[in-house]
This record gives structure tokens, sequence and C-alpha cells, in this order.
């Protein structure tokens, strides 16, 4: 095919990833987790506890009188410039789902085991727009006019990335985390029990998807630890959140940095680190040539980081 190149017992795909005479392609790799998706997938359903937005909505039960509305122009904000930058940048994030699910589909398939995860997992992530767009709408916290103004623009702009399967499954397992994080210390920012338990109950979901995708990355280390640790290394020095295309994203980033909502201390910490600690990166004996050489380069970059 056009895109390959060789050199050597090498294959160089144009995504970058190099695959070693006698490894495995990317499509056996896919192959043999299959048992390991429905596994976890069985595991994942255990652990999750079903919930509905309407769990969450800022309503009273008793009356249906809509809570902590800012109806006076003189009243305080419900949340502070810090709190909505981030619950804003959370929810557009949160929005562009019908791109996820295409790149997630065009990645691992809607066959099998993998499709039965992909169109739950789908459904499961379009809860957590519905519920935080409908806290704000309900309460005003931000302009409801301007909320879909910006929704609109978001998906207009769309997500579009190209990566390859294992390069999708590292990226994935660090951007669950980073979005469970981001979530919950979001809700803790917005001091509202309403907000926050909202957010902590979308934090527990996005826990469950980090857990899925680590777990199956980890059999991916096993089967094909270079490819892998390749993927991996690319992923953790380019890493973006999907919503870093949001207008304005780089002064909310500021803002919710400054706030300690999420920065990147609390990236390489709370989200790198603890993964790479979980797959055992710099603790395993199975890495060799190529695969060697990506450990160091992102040992290298942790310490710049």
């Amino acid at each position: 095919p056009s895109n390959v190149r060789s050199r050597g017992q090498e294959t160089i795909l144009q995504s970058g990833l190099i695959i070693s005479g006698g490894e495995p392609n990317q499509i056996e790799v896919l192959r043999e987790l299959e048992p390991i998706v429905a596994d976890q997938l069985n595991r994942h359903n255990f652990m999750r506890r079903p919930w509905t937005p309407r769990d969450y909505m800022p309503i009273d039960q008793q009356t249906g009188r809509i809570l902590h509305r800012v109806e006076d122009p003189d009243q305080a904000p419900l949340l502070s410039p810090e709190a909505q930058a981030a619950i804003i940048v959370n929810l557009l994030t949160e929005d562009n789902l019908p791109a996820y699910h295409r790149t997630i589909a065009n990645n691992f398939g809607l066959d099998g085991p993998w499709g039965e995860w992909t169109n739950q997992w789908t459904a499961e992530e379009d809860s957590h727009a519905y519920a935080i767009r409908a806290f704000l709408d309900l309460t005003e916290a931000v302009d409801p006019a301007q909320n879909e103004e910006m929704r609109m623009e978001q998906m207009k702009r769309g997500y579009n990335v190209e990566k390859d399967p294992l390069h999708t499954l590292a990226y994935v397992t660090f951007q669950e985390l980073a979005t469970r994080v981001a979530h919950r210390q979001t809700g803790i920012a917005t001091n509202n029990e309403i907000a926050d338990a909202m957010l902590q109950r979308i934090a527990k979901d996005e826990n469950l998807h980090m857990l899925f995708y680590r777990e199956l990355a980890k059999s991916a280390l096993d089967i094909a630890p270079n490819q892998m640790m390749q993927a991996i290394r690319d992923e953790v020095i380019a890493f973006e959140m999907p919503g870093a295309n949001i207008k304005g994203f780089r002064v909310k980033a500021l803002q919710i940095a400054n706030a300690d909502i999420y920065d990147l201390q609390r990236h390489l910490d709370e989200v790198v680190m603890a993964v790479l600690q979980q797959w055992k990166i710099f603790e395993r004996d199975d890495f060799t040539g190529y695969g060697a050489r990506a450990r160091d380069e992102l040992a290298e970059f942790l310490v710049k980081l």
C-alpha cells in the first residue's frame, strides 16, 4: 500500500507506528483482544449503577420549582467565572459525541464485543451532555441562547483525528481518566450541591470507561509490547483533550488551571503517571529495539513535563 514503506525487517506505517517482522499486525491484536473485550464489558455492567439525568435536575420534587435559578439581576452569579469556564468546556467536549462514536467505531469496528461496547459506551456518554445542559439551562447559570450557540458552533467544528487502533486505545485510556478528573474537580468548584452530585455521578461513569480501556491496553501490551509502547509514548507526548478546538479554549484553560481545577501538574500526577504505574511501564522487561527506545523517550519527556 502507498502508506507503507520498509526498512530492513521493519514496516513503517504512515502513522509512524513501526511493526517489526514477526510481530502481530493491528487487526490480529484486535482479534486477540475480543474475548477480553467481552470479559471487560461484563465487568463494566456489573460495576455500573444505572441513573438518569432527571435524578440530578435542579427541580424540587415536591413543588416542581426550579432550584438555584438566578432571577434577580443584582443576584450573585450561581457559578464563579472559573467554575463556569470549566463546566462549559466539559459540556462542549461531551457535545461532540457523534464524532467520537465514528472514531471509535472506525478503529474497533461494530461487530461482536467491540461493537457492543462502542454502542453502549455511546449511550452512556449521551447522558452526560444532556444532564449538564439541563442543569445550565434550567438554572440559567449560562445564558441558554448563548449555550445553544456554543453547542452549534462546536458541533459544526466537529472532531476528526487520524489514529490507528493501538494509538486510539492508548489515547482513550488517558482521555477518559482526564475527563473523570476534570468533571470531579469542576463539581467541587461549582460550590453547588446539585451540580457537584451530578458531576460526581458522571465522573464515576468516566472512571469505569477508563478502567475498560486501561485493561484492554494492558492486554495489548502483553500481545504487542513494542507497538503498544510506541503508541503510549506518542499519545502522552502529543496529548490534548478532544475539546481543545473549542472557541476561546486557551483563555478558559488558563482560568481552569489558575483555579486548580485542572492544570499540568494534576494532569501529570493524576492522569499520566497514574496510568503508567498501573501498566508498570518502567518495570516491564519485554520491550526491545524501538519499543525500548520509545520507553526511554517517554521517560525523558516526563522529566521535562
